[in-house]
């Protein structure tokens, strides 16, 4: 039975008339795996759950390294569905399909029992940069821009090439790599596959032959039969092993439908898949994640391309994505360091007693390792302009919010060169988001729009479920649920203030 079929069976009982399905969606970070799961019918959220609760061990043997045991996954993923189906009870039951989101360019490797042969190098990782740039090198940035959209860079490509000459017993028994959440699946169906999009992801992807990149895998050395097949994001990849369901909780032989990193997941979350619309993101990192049908790149490689997990021959579908590393660190850095014990809203509270601007104090956020987006260059954070007869706590508190929009407008910048010029930007409400400063000033001096909605990693890994088993009659119809929580326009008797004060950050920026 195929995926559409699969979808309808789910929706009918046998006197035919309409039934509802709960769709799970695993959300695997570095930080946690989230568990949710939704109501088909209503696409309201009835069960969440996240582990551990402080954050996963990132081991770290060397500088610039780190990795992360796959086990530790495994089990916070299988103690965040318990969760899940203990609030359940019986309801479990009608759990019909699974979604999968997961960190990107992370690198796992089995043997052919199937079995990890080292820690996952995961995206952080900084150990293969060199591979990257030889490549670069080699095959020539004119093909690697023009055929690979980007510089092969700390990608999963380049991460599996490290192991190929650093770790050669390792690389030896290797039977498929794959990236995390790939790994996810085969624990779940004990079927090895991955995604179009993630091949894209991992650099291995020729955007102008639509195919694996042949003059790549030769570069590095790499067999093609190290590949695991490859599948649309929406689309069964395998079925719920008896043994695995009976250790979640879960019916047995349900289908996992759907797969795509973070990043593009995020997206669809905010249902984010055609052309000219965009998504963020702004925790400890921040990200804008715009969708095209243009295959253009930034040739100084500040931004990544992949295949958006909606992309198929016929309708170009290309997710362009910036990265900023320094963005809410900043504003939590500010807190442990200067805020005392005071909350992210109390300083919010503080913050909004100084105007726009704040009063010439300027704040660069690059204090979180080297900026794709500089160029790769390592700036560290800077205070400018501070004066102690005028600034107090409220002045830095709102400089840093101002100075993080303004990396955000620095990097829209950097992507209208690649298409991406939105009117509207879509956000859930978390994180950074949810400081009326941030929203306003982004709002503000970008001429964007903000709308924030109810929903989050797990949650959209949950609907593409539904579209991948044939649940979702159409695209439109698995957003059912997804609500805007609030909107901010640009300000019409501030953004001459806001544009000043993005000038005069621009320039101590461009002076270092």
């Amino acid at each position: 039975m195929d995926a559409k079929e699969y979808g309808k069976t789910q929706r009918r009982t046998n006197s035919n008339t309409f039934i509802s399905m709960y769709l799970l969606g695993i959300d695997l970070g570095s930080s946690s795996v989230k568990a949710s799961v939704i109501d088909g019918e209503s696409g309201q959220c009835i069960a969440t759950a996240f582990y551990p609760s402080d954050e996963m061990k990132i081991i770290t043997r060397n500088p610039g390294w780190a990795e992360q045991d796959t086990e530790v996954w495994w089990e916070n993923l299988k103690a965040a569905i318990a969760t899940c189906t203990e609030k359940l009870g019986q309801k479990k039951r009608v759990i019909g399909a699974i979604g999968i989101s997961y960190q990107m360019h992370g690198l796992v490797i089995i043997d052919k029992n199937m079995k990890v042969l080292r820690p996952s190098i995961i995206w952080c990782d900084s150990r293969a940069v060199k591979y990257g740039e030889k490549a670069l090198h080699s095959l020539g940035k004119d093909f690697c821009l023009s055929h690979l959209l980007n510089s092969p860079g700390n990608f999963t490509a380049a991460k599996l090439a490290w192991v190929k000459e650093n770790e050669t017993d390792i690389f030896a028994k290797i039977h498929k790599f794959m990236l995390p959440g790939d790994y996810i699946a085969l624990k779940l169906t004990g079927e090895t596959s991955t995604s179009f999009s993630g091949l894209s992801e991992g650099i291995f992807w020729d955007f102008e032959k639509d195919q694996v990149s042949s003059e790549l895998l030769k570069y590095f050395g790499f067999s093609s039969d190290l590949l695991p097949k490859a599948a649309p994001s929406f689309s069964v990849t395998g079925r719920l092993l008896k043994s695995v369901a009976t250790e979640l909780g879960l019916p047995e032989g349900i289908p996992v439908s759907y797969r795509a990193g973070d990043q593009p997941n995020n997206a669809l979350s905010l249902n984010v898949l055609n052309p000219g619309e965009v998504a963020a993101t702004a925790g400890t990192s921040g990200v804008i994640y715009g969708v095209t049908d243009k295959k253009k790149y930034d040739p100084f490689s500040r931004v990544n391309t992949f295949l958006h997990i909606n992309h198929s021959k016929s309708d170009t579908r290309l997710g362009v994505l910036l990265c900023i590393n320094g963005t809410g660190i900043l504003n939590s850095w500010l807190r442990r360091n200067t805020g005392g014990k005071l909350s992210y809203n109390e300083m919010n509270e503080i913050a909004e007693k100084v105007a726009p601007g704040s009063e010439g104090l300027r704040i660069l956020p690059f204090g979180n390792g080297a900026e794709r987006m500089l160029g790769n260059k390592d700036t560290g954070a800077r205070i400018a302009g501070l004066n102690f007869n005028t600034h107090t706590s409220a002045h830095l508190f709102r400089a840093a919010q101002e100075g993080i929009a303004f990396s955000f407008r620095y990097g829209l910048e950097i992507m209208k060169e690649t298409g991406i010029d939105p009117l509207v930007i879509r956000a859930g409400e978390a994180n950074m988001f949810l400081s009326k400063i941030f929203r306003e000033t982004l709002s503000s001096v970008t001429g964007t729009t903000i709308q924030l909605y109810n929903t989050d990693g797990s949650i959209g890994a949950a609907r593409g479920a539904g579209i991948g088993c044939g649940y979702f009659k159409s695209e439109k119809e698995a957003f059912g649920g997804l609500m805007e929580l609030g909107v901010t326009e640009p300000s019409e008797t501030g953004s001459s203030v806001y544009e000043e004060a993005y000038l005069n950050w621009k320039n101590l920026l461009l002076s270092i």
